[in-house]
């Protein structure tokens, strides 16, 4: 953008130039003449004291700016806001910001969240943009339920957008949730960018961003640490741009795990750029059970990825069951092809540091290896193929086993 616009300035004469000028100085007060509306939490009874229940507050805040003629925007002010499980629907009659300024905190008790599956929730919104703040699930007593072999319920999501489109998510801390950070199920056109999540290495099913059943989304310049997969693509998922993105502790960048289902959307066209693995259990993976299904993965690319001690860095696992039941024959029913791994570098934590372990009913086709510099201490690492082909060019270390 920037490059475009110094070419046409070089090539402006005066008088276009200050027509130019004069168009956006007619833009900017047209946009000054149409602010939106704001709507305050704390004038719908919200508090900041982080124990009284501002989830009313929240909601007609919300309902308020919903039905507002023209663009709203719902704010949050500086403060720590009690939230129990809440609902943010649409359709909307014009466009909202919800501009978070404080944190939103949840209550103390897990019960509150965990049988609700969510935390906060945006449904059937069009053209929402979530700006800023801090959202604290407070899960670690969910975890330790979890961990201890007690009933426990089945926990919540912190913040979740159904059946949306044009979605904004941008600047958000996520803190501490009993599952899934940040979930994006059944949406289209969604952009993620500047978002930190953190939770502990040993936190159960704490994905950072799980997409699913969703076309076009982007995740950008963001720094993830969580206790499961920093991000998940499951079925359904097409159209994903992933770049600039710091994971680590956690698994990886997961497409999957797919095939759970008999009859299952598949994922397709997904670019992951730019991404710098920490210490992580995978670096960048496919997975899938292995049971009958009619799901794929194709035309998915990884680049330009940096390694750091990272356990896994390039897998596939088509061998996925945990507990070992309901596999028959562990046969993946998942196709996986045309699967480019270009430009990736780093240190492997254990001596296979490219495992492709494919379906023997299914195996993986078009693996495309360019330029691949891993290494495990100071020696050489390897590579280990069963059921799976593709080529080679360049420097390709360890050396392709197709």
């Amino acid at each position: 953008m920037a490059k475009s616009f110094l070419m046409i300035n070089s090539s402006m004469n005066n008088s276009s130039w200050l027509l130019l000028v004069l168009f956006f100085f007619i833009v900017a007060s047209s946009l000054k003449g149409s602010e939106a509306a704001v709507y305050n939490v704390l004038s719908y009874g919200a508090k900041p004291d982080g124990r009284a229940d501002s989830t009313l507050a929240f909601q007609r805040a919300w309902l308020s700016a919903c039905g507002s003629a023209m663009p709203a925007t719902v704010y949050v002010p500086r403060g720590n806001f009690m939230l129990r499980p809440v609902v943010f629907s649409g359709p909307c009659k014009a466009r909202i910001v919800f501009q978070v300024a404080g944190t939103l905190i949840a209550p103390s008790n897990y019960w509150s969240l965990g049988n609700s599956g969510y935390w906060i929730l945006f449904i059937k919104v069009t053209g929402v943009r979530v700006y800023g703040g801090t959202l604290n699930a407070q899960g670690s007593g969910y975890w330790a339920c979890k961990s201890s072999g007690k009933s426990c319920p089945g926990g919540a999501r912190s913040i979740s957008f159904q059946w949306s489109s044009n979605v904004v998510i941008s600047g958000i801390t996520s803190v501490n949730s009993q599952m899934f950070h940040i979930v994006i199920d059944n949406c289209v056109n969604v952009l993620v960018r500047n978002v930190k999540i953190r939770a502990p290495a040993q936190s159960p099913n704490t994905d950072g961003i799980h997409i699913r059943s969703s076309t076009g989304v982007t995740i950008a310049s963001s720094s993830i640490m969580t206790g499961d997969d920093c991000i998940s693509i499951g079925p359904g998922s097409k159209n994903i741009w992933i770049q600039r993105i710091v994971c680590g502790p956690g698994h990886g960048i997961s497409v999957g795990s797919l095939g759970e289902d008999a009859n299952e959307d598949g994922v397709q066209n997904v670019t992951v750029t730019g991404a710098v693995f920490k210490g992580t259990q995978n670096g960048v993976r496919i997975k899938s059970w292995g049971r009958p299904s009619n799901g794929f993965a194709r035309t998915i690319s990884f680049r330009n990825i940096l390694m750091k001690n990272v356990f896994n860095p390039i897998i596939i696992d088509q061998n996925y069951c945990p507990d070992n039941s309901n596999c028959p024959n562990q046969n993946s029913g998942v196709k996986i092809s045309r699967v480019t791994y270009k430009n990736i570098r780093g240190t492997s934590a254990t001596p296979v540091a490219m495992n492709f372990a494919c379906s023997p009913t299914n195996p993986c086709w078009g693996i495309a290896l360019q330029n691949i510099e891993l290494t495990y201490l100071t020696t050489q690492a390897t590579s280990y193929c069963k059921n799976a082909g593709g080529s080679s060019s360049g420097i390709v270390v360890p050396r392709s086993c197709f």
